[in-house]
């Protein structure tokens, strides 16, 4: 090896490690630099996106490029009402339609956006908008690379749809703006009932909405949750079972009403709902499935009730002449040994039975 060759290999050894600037060379690093930038700068292209025009409805056709063949969501004639209650929301892709010399005929076609023109042909077959109204519209140029499929096929592909706390949220906006139950299912094409459940879910407590939204817990689970109105123990119920084998809707309904009372309960079906309801006491219900009349959230004061109504019951048949009386919520096992009937007519009736 020469010495030249050494001082080759040597200048490439250090290249392969780093690299070494002296201060005369700052200069023209620094220059080169900002070559190397202007040329990044140059290679960025442009992007030229599709003018905007409004276009008369009767110059637009539907394009048989359009990838929607099968029939999905919202029904065209549901779509047709609310661009008459709000206008069209987003504009039409079209492209000119072509004569068979390549000139432009004055119609414009439709790859993207079919069902928005369905909505409005129904809108004019039913004389609600004329046939000359400017429609809003990109106008995608005759020469473009991107085929018609393609428009049709991303329109339809990159769309994401709303999450479903953004609308369970998006309900809670709207009412607390002034806009009561049924007008916002009007609006959007669903029951009363529906919108309630929608409200219902948006009160779940905020913890548990945010593991929603991070697929943390599936819509049924959310739904057992809004059982029972009280944050702190829906917190409480998932802190409990968010790791556990048993994560069923039952089991979270089970917890979160396990201190209340059926309205089936005997005791609920003796007092009557409507008198615990008119002395004070709260419900819980289920808008998610049927709850058989809910839960009684105060069992003190049904079994008060109770009580009361089996005095009541007592004291109307002591005046038959019954040497003695005795009500009870419930009677120890084996409360009947020893007792008989006295006759058909008069069996013995035990109040506490229910």
């Amino acid at each position: 090896m020469n010495f030249l060759t050494a001082v080759k290999n040597h200048r490439e050894r250090e290249r392969s490690v780093g690299l070494r600037v002296t201060g005369s060379e700052i200069g023209r690093v620094g220059s080169g630099a900002r070559r190397g930038e202007d040329l990044i700068t140059k290679a960025v292209q442009k992007i030229t996106l599709s003018p905007s025009r409004d276009i008369s409805f009767d110059k637009l056709v539907l394009s048989q490029s359009n990838v929607r063949r099968i029939k999905a969501g919202v029904s065209v004639e549901e779509l047709a009402e609310d661009i008459a209650r709000r206008g069209l929301l987003q504009s039409l892709s079209v492209r000119p339609v072509l004569a068979a010399d390549g000139t432009e005929t004055g119609k414009f076609e439709i790859p993207a956006g079919s069902r928005r023109f369905q909505a409005l042909f129904l809108l004019v077959k039913q004389k609600r908008l004329a046939k000359t109204t400017p429609i809003p519209c990109i106008v995608r140029d005759a020469a473009s690379d991107i085929l018609a499929e393609d428009d049709s096929l991303a329109e339809n592909m990159q769309r994401v749809a709303l999450h479903p706390l953004d609308q369970f949220r998006a309900f809670v906006a709207l009412r607390d703006k002034g806009q009561s139950d049924a007008e916002i299912a009007a609006a959007f094409f669903v029951t009363p009932q529906i919108v309630k459940q929608r409200l219902k879910l948006a009160s779940v407590a905020p913890a548990l909405l945010e593991v929603y939204a991070e697929d943390g817990m599936t819509l049924e689970q959310l739904m057992a949750f809004a059982v029972n109105p009280e944050h702190a123990r829906q917190v409480q119920v998932w802190d409990v079972i968010h790791s556990s084998w048993n994560k069923e809707p039952f089991q979270i309904r089970r917890m979160l009403t396990e201190t209340s009372v059926r309205a089936s309960d005997r005791r609920a079906v003796f007092a009557g709902v409507e008198a615990y309801e008119a002395a004070g006491g709260t419900m819980l219900h289920d808008l998610f499935q049927g709850d058989d009349g809910g839960w009684l959230e105060d069992p003190a004061l049904l079994d008060r009730l109770v009580a009361e109504k089996l005095q009541a019951e007592a004291e109307t048949v002591a005046v038959e002449g019954w040497k003695w009386i005795e009500v009870a919520l419930d009677l120890p096992y084996g409360y009947s040994h020893g007792l008989r009937s006295v006759n058909r007519r008069a069996k013995l009736t035990h109040l506490g039975g229910l």
